[in-house]
């Protein structure tokens, strides 16, 4: 439902390599996009200790540039200035405070980064959160933008889900 590689053009990958994924779960993305890169290293951070015991267990030793942390969205414990591609997968709509998230991703990107936000549309999904706690596009465009990201864009070419990157 969430083609890496429809993700990977719109960011345009040739400029980056070191990676973080925020949510990342199981690592599924995480691999995909390290797969597809070939460079770097990405940090897969989930506020779920599980999920990190899990993708220690099962993902590092075949990718062992895959670094699985345990933090929330908004206390990253990485340095200022670290990451090229910073995103979010399915996670916006859990945020406690989405605009503080995003100030620590602008914290951690580096000035020639992008981020980048999938999320479920708010028309009726075949799956998902309830509609109340989704967000629209163009909301999660406002807030990277009062975040201090720039050139904000919006995909809507996936059926259940839309995609805003930005640069940092």
């Amino acid at each position: 439902m969430i083609p890496p590689e429809y993700i990977w053009k719109l960011i345009e990958p040739e400029k980056h390599s070191d990676k973080v994924e925020i949510g990342a779960g199981t690592g599924i993305f995480s691999r995909a996009f390290q797969t597809i890169s070939g460079t770097g290293k990405t940090i897969a951070f989930d506020i779920s200790s599980e999920m990190i015991e899990w993708m220690t267990e099962n993902i590092v030793t075949e990718y062992p540039q895959i670094i699985p942390l345990t933090a929330s969205a908004d206390t990253l414990p990485i340095a200022d200035n670290s990451a090229d591609i910073v995103y979010m997968i399915t996670l916006h709509h859990e945020l406690d405070s989405p605009e503080s998230a995003l100030q620590e991703c602008r914290r951690i990107l580096r000035s020639n980064g992008r981020i980048f936000i999938v999320d479920w549309n708010m028309n009726n999904t075949r799956m998902g959160p309830p509609a109340e706690i989704r967000f629209t596009a163009e909301t999660v465009a406002d807030q990277l933008n009062d975040a201090g990201f720039l050139n904000t864009r919006i995909d809507k070419g996936l059926d259940d889900f839309f995609i805003v990157t930005a640069d940092g």
